[in-house]
């Protein structure tokens, strides 16, 4: 498929599933909340479960947000692993367990209380001279990591660049907070730059790319995710991301 008849098809798809609950992404998790306070939190929680069937990650992170009366910033601010372990009783997913879970929204809640949100603990090493978000990311998944503990599954949920893994769920992540369109929230939109974005790349978008010819690398790490945004910012180069729901039903639509 020649490259101007590619960009056609993906902003025709863009156009289509760029409308509200177009899919059963798990982004539309995220809508159930209102303060930005709530949905960066709930954001981070939803990208890191987002692995495995949709319905299966919907259940999962449903499940945990009723617990917390939908209140995931209150929740997480007062959150004592003594005193509220409990509340995560049963709450595993795949390969990570309620200790997990727990690790999690203790680094979540160490951030608050270092930074004040997890959008001030980016911009500390965010910079408009970048290239992209990369480094970042790197020092995002480094601070939410701190309480890892080696015997656990936490490296699952919350991976690094710096390992050339293509951190495909904290990308998903970034593009829920910066992008603003009626699928992403945008509530970082003000202090980022959607053009510096990468590409979340999982073994779909993989195929798909290398399938339309985006892409040459054949390895689908942090290196083909960079390739691929590359590739996408000649369609559009201030916000090449966007292009991810269109990939990712390329195929679905029949068209490949």
């Amino acid at each position: 498929m020649y490259k101007k008849d590619l960009k056609v098809l993906l902003d025709k798809l863009y156009l289509k599933y760029s409308k509200k609950h177009s899919s059963k992404d798990p982004v539309w998790t995220i809508h159930k909340f209102s303060d930005p306070k709530d949905i960066e939190i709930a954001g981070l929680i939803t990208s890191c479960y987002a692995y495995g069937r949709v319905e299966q990650i919907n259940q999962f992170t449903d499940k945990f947000f009723r617990r917390t009366g939908f209140k995931v910033h209150e929740f997480t601010s007062n959150y004592s692993e003594h005193k509220d372990k409990k509340f995560l009783k049963d709450l595993y997913y795949r390969f990570n367990n309620e200790s997990d879970l727990s690790l999690l929204i203790k680094n979540i809640k160490n951030s608050l209380e270092l930074y004040g949100s997890l959008e001030n603990l980016f911009k500390q090493n965010y910079s408009v001279t970048h290239e992209n978000i990369l480094t970042a990311l790197s020092e995002f998944s480094r601070t939410l990591s701190i309480h890892n503990k080696k015997d656990s599954n936490y490296g699952y949920l919350m991976p690094s660049p710096v390992n050339n893994s293509a951190c495909k769920r904290l990308n998903l992540y970034l593009r829920w907070m910066i992008r603003k369109d009626e699928i992403d929230t945008g509530i970082w939109s003000g202090s980022f730059d959607k053009a510096k974005l990468i590409m979340p790349v999982d073994t779909h978008i993989y195929r798909v790319s290398k399938y339309l010819g985006l892409v040459s690398r054949n390895s689908c790490d942090l290196k083909f995710a960079i390739e691929l945004t590359k590739e996408l910012k000649k369609f559009d180069s201030s916000d090449p991301v966007k292009y991810d729901f269109a990939l990712c039903h390329l195929g679905i639509e029949g068209e490949i």
